[in-house]
This record gives C-alpha cells, structure tokens and sequence, in this order.
C-alpha cells in the first residue's frame, strides 16, 4: 500500500495542476460544459477544453447529437440543444448579445442586473431578458417562451412587447417572414413544455447549484472574495458565487460565502453513494469525486466576475475579466428597454 504522505502528495501535486484548465477569463462566451457532437467553426470541442475555449465575436457554436452550454453574464447560462447552432455577437459585459442561428436554446438567468443588457437574437429579432427566469428560442419557428421571468421583444424600432412568465410570442410572420408587432404573447403549457431541453437545463441547474454549495463555504471570511465565476475543478466547470444567496428557476439554491454553516442539501450527485457529511460546517460528497471540505486540500479556483469597487461603487471589475465603468459614470447602460 502507498504511504499516506506520498497520496497526499500526488493529490497535492494534482490540485496545483488544475487551475490552468480554469485560465481563460470566464467571460460572455466561454465555453462551460459539453456533451456529445459540437463544433466551433470546423473545430470539434470536447469537455477538455472547457475552461479554455471562449466564443468570439462572429464565431458559430453548433452541435449535432451533442448539447453545449456557454457563458454570458454573471449568474447566467446559455444552453444549446441537439442539432441547434448560436453567434456570438457583442461578448460585453454591458451589453451581451447572442444569436440563435438553428435549432432551440434555453437560457438560465439567475442573477441580472439593470445595468446589464442581455439580448438574444431570433429570426433577425431581438429580445432582452430583464429579469431573472429561464426562456426557451426556437429558430426553427422562432419563439421566445418564457417560463419564469420577463422579456422585451423588440417588433419596431424604439417598440416592444413585454412577454411575462407562462407565455410565448411568435417573432416572425409565418407566412411574411418578418416581426410581430400586432399580436399579443399567448399563454402556454408549462407542464407540456418541459421537454428533454427544459429537463436538461434543469439538471445542469442542478449540477452547478451543487458545485456552488460546497465551494461557497470555502470562501468564508476569504479575504478579496468577490462574486463571480469560479473554477471548479472538480468538475470541469465554472459555477457562479453571489453576494447573497438566491435560487435558481428550478429552485435550486446558491449561497454566497457568508450564509452560514448549514447549506441544505440537493440529495443528487453525479456518482457514488448519495450521501451527505457536514464538517465544521462544510459538505463532504462521497463517491464519483474527491472530497472538497475538510480533505485539507484547499481550492485552486480562478475568480472570474465582478466586485464592488472604488469610491461611489466604482466598477465592477475582476482579476482578468469583466471590466466595466461605475453605476454613475459610463459603464453598464442597458439601452432603455422596458424593465
């Protein structure tokens, strides 16, 4: 048997390593979780080059039999379904843009803030997301549905129509191919609505929600902790760490560092026994990976997101990413759309 001090060493050793799998800047665009076929371009992208592939201005992300999710904002999740393809347009932190070429998409925000302006483009139409909620595109008879939230569709210039959660809005004109601006947002069935995307979508919910409560713990009375993306390399993926705990439109929970030392807990993980150890205040998750708390192994997370800084709250900025101006200055406008 191998002597305990050398397991930890190599686990020590292990550890060190994993952070330049997380260096690239998590910002709008950057590539959080793969599965099946997707390309960049004619470049296949797998789950080893999540953390360290970003979708750039005017790149295509497509998937065949595969699903990919990507991305934008703070707190917010782009996912593209089977045999569906996006653009990113405008990768800002102010304003993010992105494009439904082919295909469906969902969108999870669970932190947004007035400053931001989160579009997505459908059939050459736009619709802001401003509040937070999940929405689902359809490119192929492009909808914006919206379950939890509310969005502006953009049907003229300077015109809107707000869509409200449990309703939809056809962008287009079946017959003319051009915007909506006359019809009004109809109600739909959620419960039939929730499909292999919706049920996806909600797992990865579920997934990064987990990450988050047993990361966030580690970063209590951290000193220059700020919310954000943050590495996880423990499961090969950037999760999101706030300022305050709130819950996803799955109801999923996420906690900020200072929430206490009882995390509920989801009950699911991805592998070995489910099963739940509280340490000193932290979780334990045996089974399919390493424990997180209490092993002694620490965490080499990369923050990418945002904090409060300067006089008068003055810029949001990170370590590498997500520069912007001040609430009062000229930074983060979102364009005037309905709130």
């Amino acid at each position: 048997m191998m002597p305990r001090w050398k397991l930890f060493a190599m686990l020590g050793a292990l550890v060190l390593c994993l952070p330049a799998f997380g260096e690239v800047p998590a910002r709008p665009g950057a590539v959080n979780y793969v599965e099946g076929a997707a390309f960049i371009g004619q470049r296949q992208i797998h789950s080893r080059d999540v953390g360290s592939v970003t979708l750039k201005p005017g790149q295509l992300l497509r998937t065949e039999k595969g699903k990919a999710e990507i991305l934008l904002t703070p707190g917010v999740f782009f996912r593209l379904d089977d045999h569906s393809a996006a653009r990113m347009v405008v990768p800002d932190l102010n304003k993010t843009q992105i494009e439904l070429v082919r295909g469906r998409a969902a969108v999870e925000v669970d932190q947004l803030f007035k400053q931001n302006d989160l579009e997505v483009v459908d059939g050459g139409v736009v619709t802001q997301l401003v509040k937070t909620g999940y929405y689902e595109f359809n490119a192929d008879q492009p909808t914006a549905m919206v379950f939890k939230g509310k969005a502006a569709v953009e049907v003229a210039p300077d015109k809107y129509k707000v869509v409200k959660g449990g309703h939809e809005f056809a962008l287009v004109d079946s017959v003319a191919g051009k915007p909506i601006a006359k019809e009004k947002p109809q109600k739909f069935d959620e419960d039939a609505a929730k499909d292999e995307l919706y049920n996806w979508s909600s797992l990865r919910s579920q997934y990064l929600a987990e990450a988050n409560n047993e990361m966030a713990p580690e970063y209590a009375g951290v000193e220059g902790f700020y919310p954000g993306w943050y590495w996880d390399p423990w499961d090969w993926d950037y999760t999101f760490i706030g300022g305050g705990p709130f819950w996803s439109p799955f109801g999923y929970g996420f906690y900020p560092p200072w929430y206490g030392g009882f995390y509920p807990g989801f009950g699911f993980y991805y592998g070995g026994d489910f099963d739940h150890d509280f340490h000193g205040g932290h979780l334990r998750r045996h089974g399919g990976h390493w424990p997180r708390a209490g092993g002694g192994f620490g965490h080499p997370i990369t923050s990418q997101g945002f904090r409060h800084g300067g006089d008068d709250f003055g810029g949001f900025h990170g370590d590498r990413g997500f520069h912007g101006g001040g609430f009062g200055g000229g930074g983060f406008h979102g364009g005037g759309r309905p709130r």
